[in-house]
């Protein structure tokens, strides 16, 4: 089994910065993918930033320049900061992670979620 923990979310003003952190934890031979999506309220979940073991990342267009996302592959950890914050921002943030072991196979994982709330 494996678990993701988010942490980092918060109250912020918007035009401020946010940097949200998850790491995986358990039974884990290598991480294909790790990420994030966001779900805002009355809408669907939707991708955020994906983050391959190689360094590729996929951004959503309309926070590609604002939003990074970074992983450090020996702390199966991933990072997200987020810059010039809009209200349409605000949402529960969360991690996921492709997760291979030899037992399962790849199997797909998420996070409990963060709560990020941008204030105008």
């Amino acid at each position: 089994q494996v678990q993701l923990v988010e942490s980092g979310g918060g109250l912020v003003q918007a035009g401020g910065s946010l940097r949200l952190s998850c790491v995986a934890s358990g039974t884990i031979v290598k991480i294909n993918i790790m990420g994030w999506y966001r779900q805002a309220p009355g809408k669907s979940r939707e991708l955020v930033a994906g983050r391959g073991s190689g360094g590729v990342t996929d951004y959503v267009d309309s926070m590609k320049g604002r939003f990074s996302s970074t992983r450090d592959n020996a702390k199966n950890t991933v990072f997200l900061t987020m810059n010039s914050l809009k209200p349409e921002g605000t949402a529960v943030y969360y991690c996921y992670a492709n997760v291979y072991n030899y037992r399962t196979g790849s199997v797909d994982y998420w996070g409990q979620g963060t709560q990020v709330t941008v204030s105008s």
